[in-house]
């Protein structure tokens, strides 16, 4: 009786253990799920008109975005199927919301200046889908030999940038042939950044356990205090400042060389 007692609390342990693991899969897929959905909610919101919405929902998936990685090296959950999950999710949040994004605000508005315009616009949306779609690929397909720096603009950062725009413009109820312009440059621009060989550092590289300077500390919480005072503005200057970085670095090398 007591080797079968001692059997049954071994199952029962061993079930146990296994719903844990099971649980601690599911967590990071929760996770991603929920970047599919603010992705998918910010399509939805842009259709319905309401920018500002729609601007925050790409936001709440970046946010999703990052905790779904990093919740999965924590916990040793990391698996081929949350991979490729996780570019699917982005996909839609990073690449088709923003796009729809911009077409929503700016094709549909900007037609009334001429079906030229009206068909480079939506163009220019379709271009930032595909360059998502390549940035993500290209991603996948390859493994990086340096993994603290990203090759081309990483696509949340170019949603941000987009999404961040259309949100500050959005609250002119007649931005004009200019914003509109703007916009479509913006989007045009992120596009490219994706599927260019510029390097970018990555955040995600950061070690959590590392102690910070109370200068980057500092910096931090000024960030968000001022993202809180004006989030759209102070979000597409923060993600223009980061995708404008590397071609400018690239820039300002190259022209030292020259003067060497």
């Amino acid at each position: 009786m007591r080797v079968l007692h001692a059997y049954h609390q071994g199952m029962t342990e061993s079930n146990g253990a296994r719903n844990r693991r099971r649980g601690i899969y599911i967590l990071p897929n929760v996770m991603t799920t929920g970047c599919l959905f603010s992705g998918f909610y910010a399509i939805v919101a842009a259709i319905d008109g309401n920018f500002e919405r729609a601007g925050i929902a790409v936001f709440v998936a970046m946010l999703f975005d990052g905790l779904d990685g990093r919740i999965a090296r924590w916990t040793g959950t990391e698996s081929a199927f949350g991979k490729e999950y996780d570019s699917l999710a982005d996909m839609v949040a990073f690449g088709v919301a923003p796009a729809i994004v911009t077409y929503q605000w700016g094709v549909v508005r900007i037609a009334e200046y001429g079906d030229t315009w009206r068909r480079f616009a939506w163009i220019v949306a379709f271009f930032y889908a595909a360059a998502a779609a390549l940035r993500l690929a290209r991603f996948n397909a390859r493994s990086a030999s340096d993994k603290r720096f990203f090759e081309g603009l990483p696509s949340p950062s170019a949603a941000a940038a987009v999404a961040a725009f259309v949100w500050l413009w959005s609250q002119w109820r007649q931005p004009g042939l200019t914003g509109l312009i703007l916009a479509i440059t913006v989007t045009r621009l992120a596009g490219a950044l994706m599927v260019s060989s510029f390097s970018y550092p990555s955040l995600k590289q950061v070690d959590d356990d590392r102690r910070v300077r109370f200068v980057t500390l500092t910096t931090v919480l000024l960030a968000f205090v001022f993202i809180a005072i004006d989030p759209p503005t102070m979000l597409f200057a923060m993600f223009a400042t980061y995708g404008l970085s590397a071609p400018a670095l690239w820039l300002w090398r190259r022209v030292l060389r020259l003067r060497r």
